[in-house]
C-alpha cells in the first residue's frame, strides 16, 4: 500500500489505488483511532495515540495478517482511550464512528450520474475551498442535513476533514462548506445533489466616491496609465493582489530599520498594507486610478510605517533608495518616471536636495503633504518646491481631518484629493480589501492621474505635468473657512480630477499659477522672496500684506536667479511676496524700472508686451498709487517678455465706486492673467494677488475708488483655456 505524504492535504494513504477488505479493515483502525484522540485531554491524547499507532504499524508489517482480529483490538483500544479522556463526542462524530464501523456491512450509496460543478468565470474572484452544494427542489430540510453528514462521512473515510458552515432552506435549499478540492468527486456524487458551486467575492457596482469624484467633472474611466513606470518608496506590496496581479514588480531593494520595541511582530499583512493599498490606488484593476499602470515596489517603510532613518554610514536610508531608484534607470531606462513618496518627516534640506536632482533627472516625485494639520512647509519631502505635493480632501471638498489628525495645508501644497475614507487593495489576503484615510492615499490619486497624462504626453517635464494638474483641477471648491486662518490666501483652493483631453499640452496654451513665499520678518523693510521653478517664466510679482503696511515689491536677478522680493513695512506685520509663473518657452522677460521716480515704466521696444507692473517705495514716501500715469513717491517697475512667437496681451481694470472689501477683476476665457496690481487715491491697498483667473485687491480700512488692474495674454494660437 501507497502512503502519501503528511503534508498531501490530510490524505493519508493513495485514492487512486484500489483497497481489498483487508486494507479497509486497516484504514478504518487508523481512523478510529485518529477520531479518539481528537477527543482525549492532552495528556491522554499522547499516550493513547502512541499505543495505538505502534499496533497499526505492526500491522503492517505483520504482511496484512489477521486483519479482523486486530480491527477489533484497535477498537478496543478506541474504547479504553475514550473512557480515559474528559471530553465528550460530538453527535456527528458519534454518527461518523458508526458508520465508519458499518461501512463494509453497507456500501455508501451514491447517485448514478455526477451533479453540475460550477466555478466564477472571473479567476480573481474565486474562492478556492469553499462551496456551495445546491439539492434538487422538492428536497426536505432533514435530507438536506442528512447529505451534509454522508459527505463528512465520505470524507472522513478517506482522511479529508470538513466544515459545514451554513445550511439554507430559504431562497434555495442546500448548504456551505469548506473542504480540499479532493473532495469534489465524492460531493458531485452524493444523492438529491443538483449542483456544486465555487464561492466568489462580489463587489458593490457603484464607484468608490473618490474615482466618481475626480471624474465627475469630465474625464471617464477606465484610463490608461500602461507604458507608465511608478515607482513606490513604501512598505512591501502584495503582488499577488487580485488588483495588482502581474503589473507589480518588487525591486531587490529592502533594507529597513528593526521596528522599535521588542514585541513587535512581523506580519505579512501588517508589513504589506499601507504600500499594498497606496498601489492599488495608483493602478488597482478596479480601485485604481490609472490600470495598468506598472508598478516598481521600494521598500522604504517597516512594519509599522517608519521610513529608514535619514542619516547613518551604512545604506539604510531613504537616500539609499533614491540613488537605487536613479541606479536603475541608468541601467534600464524607464520613460515617463513617476516617483510616489507617501510619507512625511521633518523639515530635511538634504532630502529635499536629493529630491530635487531626481527631478532635474527627469522624474517627476509627487508627495504627501503630511497628516499633522500643520504647516507642510515644515515637512520633508513635501516642502521640496520641484516635487508636487499633495493635500487631502474629503468627500464634500474639504479638507480632510480625522480626529486631532487632518491634511497638512499652506503654500508648500500644490493641490489637493481625495485621501478619505479610500477603499483598495488590502494586504489582508489576495482578494481582500479595506480603507484607509490620509495623504498618502490622495498623493496616490494625483500619481495615477499623472500617469494617464504621461501615457499621452511621455516627454513632459516635471514643471508640465504640475500645470496641467493644476489647470485641470476642480477650482474653488473648498470652503475656506476651512482653512486655518493663517493659510487661507496661500493654500491653493483646487482639487485633483482626470483631464477631460490627457493628450493637450502645455504648449499649446499660457499656463500660470501664483508661488507665494513666506510670511517676512516685522523689522522695517524685511523682506520677503517668492521664486519659480527651473522651466518657469517670471511674468510679474506683487505683494500683500495682511495690515497694508507694505513698501512695495520688484523682481530682483536674471534668467533663473530671478525672484520676487516683497518689503515690509513701517511698523508692519510682515509682507508676503506673490510670483506669477507662467509655462512658456517662446518668451523672455525681464523687469524695466522707470526713469524717474513718480513716473510709470513702460517697456523698451514694440517687440515687448507688458505682462505686469509693480512699485517700489523709498522708506520715507507716501504710499499711493494713483490711476493715472504718475506714482507720487514711487519707483515703477514693468515686466517686459519680449516676443519670440504670437504673444498678445492687454489690461483689464474695474475701479470700486465705493467701499467694498475686495475689488476683482477678471480676464475673459483664452486669455490668462499674467500681472495684478492695485490703484489707489488715497491710502495703499494691503495689496494684489491672484485668485484663479481673477485679480483681487483688497483696500485699507474705509478706502474708497480703489481700482483692480489685471493683465492678460494669450498665444494667437491658444485655444480656450485660462490659467490656474
Amino acid at each position: 500500500m501507497q502512503q502519501k505524504s503528511s503534508q498531501s492535504r490530510g490524505v493519508l494513504y493513495d485514492k487512486t489505488v484500489p483497497l481489498n477488505k483487508s486494507e479497509k479493515h486497516l484504514i478504518n483502525s487508523a481512523h478510529l483511532l485518529l477520531i479518539a484522540s481528537r477527543a482525549c485531554s492532552s495528556q491522554n491524547k499522547a499516550r493513547f495515540f502512541l499505543g495505538g499507532w505502534c499496533v497499526w504499524v505492526c500491522v503492517c508489517v505483520w504482511k496484512m495478517r489477521l486483519f479482523v482480529g486486530l480491527y477489533q483490538l484497535s477498537s478496543l483500544l478506541y474504547l479504553v482511550a475514550l473512557a480515559g479522556c474528559e471530553e465528550d463526542y460530538t453527535e456527528d462524530e458519534e454518527m461518523i464512528l458508526s458508520l465508519i464501523r458499518q461501512v463494509d456491512s453497507r456500501p455508501v450509496l451514491e447517485s448514478g450520474s455526477s451533479a453540475q460543478f460550477l466555478r466564477c468565470t472571473k479567476d480573481a474572484w474565486r474562492i478556492p475551498g469553499q462551496y456551495i452544494v445546491v439539492v434538487r427542489n422538492g428536497t426536505r430540510d432533514n435530507q438536506v442535513e442528512r447529505t451534509a453528514r454522508r459527505l463528512r462521512v465520505n470524507a472522513a473515510r478517506r482522511g479529508y476533514l470538513i466544515s459545514i458552515l451554513r445550511t439554507y432552506s430559504g431562497a434555495f435549499h442546500g448548504f456551505l462548506v469548506q473542504m480540499s478540492s479532493d473532495v469534489l468527486h465524492m460531493a458531485v456524487k452524493l444523492p438529491h445533489v443538483e449542483y456544486i458551486e465555487e464561492d466568489s467575492s462580489i463587489f458593490a457596482q457603484g464607484s468608490p466616491w473618490n474615482l466618481e469624484r475626480i471624474t465627475e467633472r469630465g474625464g471617464s474611466f477606465p484610463n490608461d496609465g500602461s507604458e507608465v513606470g511608478v515607482y513606490i518608496m513604501d512598505t512591501t506590496i502584495q503582488a499577488n493582489h487580485r488588483e495588482l496581479a502581474q503589473r507589480v514588480m518588487v525591486t531587490d531593494f529592502n533594507s529597513v530599520p528593526e521596528e522599535d520595541g521588542v514585541r513587535v511582530h512581523r506580519q505579512a499583512s501588517q508589513c504589506d498594507s499601507h504600500g499594498t493599498h497606496t498601489a492599488g490606488v495608483v493602478s488597482g484593476r478596479d480601485s485604481g486610478v490609472a490600470p495598468g499602470a506598472s508598478v516598481n515596489s521600494v521598500r522604504v517603510l517597516n512594519c509599522q510605517g517608519k521610513v529608514i532613518p535619514k542619516y547613518r554610514r551604512d545604506t539604510l536610508s531613504v537616500f539609499a533608495g533614491l540613488e537605487y531608484i536613479r541606479a536603475s534607470l541608468q541601467v534600464q531606462p524607464i520613460s515617463p518616471v513617476i516617483v510616489l513618496l507617501p510619507f512625511a518627516g521633518g523639515f530635511s534640506r538634504t532630502l529635499n536636495a536629493a529630491c530635487r536632482e531626481m527631478v532635474r533627472s527627469g522624474a517627476v516625485l509627487i508627495a504627501a503633504a503630511g497628516n499633522y494639520q500643520d504647516d507642510a512647509c515644515l515637512y520633508s519631502p513635501a516642502s521640496e518646491p520641484e516635487v508636487i505635493t499633495v493635500g487631502a480632501s474629503n468627500a464634500a471638498d474639504q479638507p480632510l481631518t480625522v480626529g486631532t489628525m487632518g491634511t497638512n495645508v499652506g503654500r508648500c501644497v500644490d493641490l489637493f484629493a481625495p485621501g478619505d475614507d479610500i477603499v483598495s487593495a488590502s494586504g489582508d489576503c489576495p482578494t481582500c480589501f479595506t480603507a484607509k484615510s490620509g495623504t498618502s492615499q490622495a498623493a496616490a490619486h494625483v500619481a495615477g492621474i499623472a500617469a494617464v497624462l504621461l501615457k499621452e504626453n511621455p516627454t513632459a517635464r516635471s514643471v508640465e505635468v504640475l500645470h496641467l494638474l493644476r489647470h485641470h483641477a476642480a477650482q474653488q471648491v473648498m470652503n475656506p473657512e476651512a482653512l486655518p486662518l493663517e493659510h487661507r490666501l496661500t493654500t491653493p483652493n483646487m482639487v485633483a480630477v482626470v483631464f477631460k483631453s490627457p493628450s493637450a499640452r502645455a504648449g499649446e496654451a499660457l499656463l500660470c499659477r501664483s508661488v507665494w513665499s513666506k510670511r517676512s520678518g516685522v523689522m522695517s523693510f524685511d523682506t520677503a522672496a517668492a521664486h519659480c521653478l527651473h522651466g518657469e517664466e517670471m511674468f510679474s510679482c506683487s505683494s500683500y500684506s495682511p495690515d497694508g503696511v507694505w513698501a512695495g515689491e520688484r523682481i530682483e536677478g536674471r534668467d533663473d536667479q530671478k525672484e520676487c522680493v516683497a518689503h515690509n513695512g513701517v511698523g508692519g506685520q510682515g509682507v508676503y511676496a506673490v510670483a506669477r509663473c507662467c509655462m512658456d518657452d517662446r518668451v523672455q522677460c525681464q523687469s524695466f524700472a522707470s526713469a524717474h521716480m513718480g513716473t510709470e515704466a513702460k517697456c523698451p521696444s514694440p517687440q515687448h508686451q507688458l505682462t505686469g507692473k509693480n512699485c517700489g517705495w523709498a522708506p520715507s514716501a507716501r504710499r499711493q498709487l494713483p490711476r493715472a500715469g504718475e506714482v507720487t513717491g514711487a519707483t515703477s517697475h514693468a515686466s517686459c517678455c519680449q516676443i519670440t512667437s504670437s504673444l498678445e496681451c492687454r489690461g483689464n481694470e474695474y475701479q470700486a465706486s465705493g467701499f467694498m472689501e475686495q475689488v476683482e477683476v477678471s480676464c475673459e476665457d483664452s486669455w490668462t492673467l499674467t500681472g495684478c496690481s492695485g490703484a489707489s487715491q488715497g491710502s495703499a491697498p494691503h495689496g494684489a494677488y491672484a485668485r484663479g483667473n481673477t485679480c483681487i485687491v483688497r483696500p485699507s480700512r474705509g478706502e474708497r475708488g480703489v481700482a483692480a488692474v489685471a493683465i492678460c495674454c494669450r498665444g494667437k494660437d491658444s485655444g480656450s483655456w485660462v490659467e490656474t
